[in-house]
């Protein structure tokens, strides 16, 4: 199965809006997202989706290193780059309103986790 971790260190290469939901690549892993997450910079100040800015924040973080993904499933995703950005998604079952949350596909071994 596949293992979050493999984007620690990890670039991130684009950021693609795909109609309803978000794909994130990472020089070889895939994130998608079928639930919008907050972007929060350095200060701690965050913006969701809707909110202007919301999608420049996601893209400014485009060439920066992935220095602590976490996934705790049913809880919470949050992927921490170098620069400080944060990018967070409440996994929990009131939080979201589809049946996945979202996927991940790995280089290492190329299965889809799916949470």
């Amino acid at each position: 199965m596949s293992d979050f971790t493999d984007l620690q260190d990890a670039p991130l290469a684009s950021v693609e809006f795909v109609q309803d939901f978000l794909q994130l690549h990472f020089d070889g892993p895939l994130l998608t997202l079928y639930a919008w997450p907050t972007v929060a910079d350095v200060d701690g100040i965050s913006v969701a989706y809707g909110e202007p800015g919301y999608r420049d924040a996601l893209c400014s973080v485009i060439g920066e290193t992935v220095s602590t993904p976490e996934l705790d499933e049913g809880r919470s995703l949050t992927i921490e780059f170098e620069n400080g950005t944060v990018f967070a998604l409440s996994l929990r079952e009131e939080d979201i309103d589809v049946a996945e949350a979202g996927s991940f596909r790995s280089t290492a071994d190329d299965e889809l986790l799916v949470f």
